[in-house]
């Protein structure tokens, strides 16, 4: 089906149908993704304020054929949240939808709308004694909608899981307009296809998620972090399996940071104090959060004691305080922000099985010194195999004087990726950027099965056309 462009006549059906305040002005906000790759195409900008608005919007988008680009906080890094190319679409944010319609303590349980930002829930579960775990750069930013729909990670999977483990109903509309009624709070329903998990990390190309119920868990009593220097990624898995054996389920997150991340933090964030005089080769950040009767610190302080006798750690630093354990934590936070003022060649959200890291990583820096000579920055959440593997140019050197090499890195990434059973794209979707690594890499059955999805919630194709699957 070729879909056509917004018309004078569709907008004027939908002022007819929609109050005044739904209609927004189209800046140049939403037509930008934070790494620069995309420029959206004008169109319509719609923000309903509620799921029977959206669904007025969708259903009328689709009887004229329209495409529909869902839009979240825009901080996603695959180019999802803008349309490029094709006809003038409707882009649908959000942003009104942002009540937090109810808070269940005893239950561990909240439902919220789509366009609640991520810091605002968890400051919700917080007032009401408990957390929600969910936990990344932008959550000053991000909505709930954004992150169910890219099925978003963070730093705290390791113990709780993406942003489909913390969710137990949706409500969202439909391709052709039809509300769906999901916001169960039941952590048991075997009633046939799970409609939740199939919308979670579409992308918005199977509909537009208006609302969540999602998982809280009780707030752990006493919370605690180190950095502890190891000598390679090795040592920091056999450090993590020390973690696990000593700590348990208390490891909240454990976080792998290569020297080069440092030296660009030093270079253009130089108001984050480091924490070493001398930033070591590879460091591992430890948190842990456990129930009342045990102290973090003594739990920190065993586990470094016992990585010491085994020679997997050379040095280290237990937080003294909460304040500590924060600028701990900013270290490894804003390490993305000096790369972006760096400016990356090629970045990539990879994951491979957790025992291949370290040999994807020693092998990694040789593949790539065949297409040229670059700076790695290899970090990220070691504890559930997902590495942010950064590509730079040399000193002097900017990734202008390298674009012509940009797909040939990430091609050579990604073979080796692939090669060790791992996974082009782990936290951060498909989006835009990667329908083509999907179609090289991904499994042909599932490739058809996806189709076969895709054709029958939505014939016509208007769900965020170009999204995950080629028009």
């Amino acid at each position: 089906m070729t879909l056509t462009p917004v018309s004078e006549a569709l907008e004027a059906e939908l002022r007819a149908a929609l109050p005044a305040a739904a209609f927004r002005e189209l800046t140049p906000a939403y037509l930008e993704e934070p790494r620069g790759r995309y420029a959206g195409r004008d169109g319509l900008l719609v923000a309903p304020a509620s799921a029977e608005e959206a669904a007025v919007v969708v259903k009328a988008a689709n009887a004229h054929q329209v495409g529909i680009v869902p839009y979240g906080g825009g901080t996603g890094l695959v180019g999802g949240q803008v349309a490029p190319e094709g006809p003038a679409p409707i882009i649908v944010s959000v942003e009104r939808m942002k009540a937090i319609r109810s808070v269940h303590p005893l239950e561990n349980v909240m439902i919220v709308e789509a366009g609640v930002i991520l810091a605002d829930a968890q400051t919700a579960a917080d007032k009401a004694g408990r957390l929600f775990p969910l936990s990344l750069a932008s959550e000053g930013s991000a909505r709930i909608g954004g992150l169910l729909a890219t099925n978003a990670g963070g730093v705290n999977v390791l113990r709780y899981g993406n942003a489909r483990d913390l969710c137990l109903g949706l409500e969202a509309v439909l391709p052709d307009g039809t509300i769906w009624h999901g916001l169960s709070r039941l952590r048991k329903d075997n009633t046939g296809y799970d409609l939740r998990n199939l919308l979670i990390g579409s992308e918005g190309s199977l509909g537009i998620i208006t609302a969540a119920t999602l998982k809280l868990v009780p707030r752990p009593v006493g919370v605690g972090a180190a950095l502890m220097v190891v000598d390679g990624p090795q040592a920091a898995l056999d450090l993590l399996a020390l973690a696990g054996e000593r700590i348990g389920s208390g490891v909240s997150a454990f976080e792998l940071m290569h020297r080069q991340g440092l030296e660009f933090l030093a270079e253009k964030v130089p108001e984050i104090r480091q924490p070493f005089a001398q930033a070591p080769e590879w460091t591992v950040l430890v948190d842990v959060g456990l129930p009342a009767g045990l102290d973090p610190a003594e739990a920190l302080e065993g586990l470094f004691a016992a990585a010491l006798d085994a020679d997997l750690v050379s040095d280290g630093l237990i937080a003294q305080s909460q304040q500590q354990r924060r600028d701990f934590w900013q270290v490894r936070e804003q390490i993305p922000e000096a790369n972006r003022r760096i400016g990356s060649v090629s970045s990539h959200d990879i994951s491979v099985p957790i025992g291949a890291i370290p040999a994807f990583i020693a092998q990694g820096g040789p593949a790539l010194a065949e297409i040229g000579e670059f700076r790695v920055n290899c970090f990220g959440h070691v504890g559930d195999g997902n590495l942010h593997y950064n590509v730079f140019p040399m000193p002097g050197k900017s990734r202008a004087d390298h674009e012509n090499q940009r797909d040939a890195i990430k091609r050579c990434v990604h073979d080796l990726v692939h090669a060790m059973g791992g996974s082009v794209s782990a936290e951060h979707g498909i989006g835009r950027l990667k329908v083509g690594d999907l179609e090289r890499y991904g499994d042909p059955a599932k490739l058809e099965a996806m189709r076969a999805i895709k054709d029958a919630l939505d014939p016509n194709g208007v769900m965020n056309p170009g999204v995950i699957l080629p028009v």
